[in-house]
């Protein structure tokens, strides 16, 4: 699953422009940090820390840097460190220029739901809700389909949807989306991958720009 997941992140990168402001939630997103080139963008941490460099290898671990997973991260020279009171007044504030997220399911409008499981524990919403509200661009970064083959990308979310805002992007092992007029258009396809398989493993409907038709 790791390398699935590092594929994942890989895509991602194309979507984050120069310089910006990201945050990259839990799970798949904080990968983003290890395939970004050096100073290509300034990662933000819901608990307070902007320049958040790639994973440390397994004996520079400082277990005083962490990032909103409670996971080891680095501090890229000129970081800064502040209060998580701090860091969600820049995300609502709309200094975030960029959110990639993890997602359960995503909707055919490209709303997302990736904070809590019906009949599980809530361990609760984190900063997701503001992202999706604050951030200027939202990118999800997720597999195609759950640990037990269901689609993830459906025609309407079974999970309690994490704000109304939809997503801009979805990326996944198997394609990319862009949301646009309220709708999922597929804009590219994973080497390797097909348009059958994509919509064998997608029950959400979706226009396909022309050159993804073509390929």
């Amino acid at each position: 699953m790791s390398g699935i997941q590092d594929r994942i992140a890989a895509r991602v990168v194309p979507h984050i422009p120069p310089g910006a402001v990201v945050n990259l939630g839990i799970g798949i997103p904080t990968l983003v940090a290890d395939h970004l080139p050096d100073g290509a963008a300034h990662l933000q941490t819901e608990n307070g820390l902007l320049g958040v460099g790639p994973t440390p290898l397994p004996g520079e671990v400082d277990p005083d840097l962490v990032h909103a997973g409670k996971k080891p991260v680095t501090a890229r020279p000129g970081a800064s460190f502040f209060a998580s009171s701090a860091s969600f007044g820049m995300i609502r504030g709309g200094h975030v220029e960029v959110a990639v997220l993890g997602a359960l399911q995503i909707d055919a409008q490209g709303r997302i739901a990736n904070w809590s499981v019906p009949g599980k524990p809530v361990l609760g919403v984190g900063g997701a809700m503001d992202l999706l509200v604050g951030a200027r661009t939202v990118v999800v970064a997720t597999t195609h389909t759950a640990k037990d083959g269901t689609p993830k990308i459906v025609a309407e979310c079974s999970y309690p949807l994490t704000a109304q805002r939809p997503v801009d992007v979805v990326v996944t092992d198997l394609a990319t989306f862009s949301v646009r007029d309220g709708g999922l258009v597929l804009t590219d396809l994973a080497d390797g991958v097909t348009l059958d398989e994509v919509r064998a493993a997608t029950t959400a409907p979706f226009a396909v720009e022309p050159a993804v038709s073509r390929a």
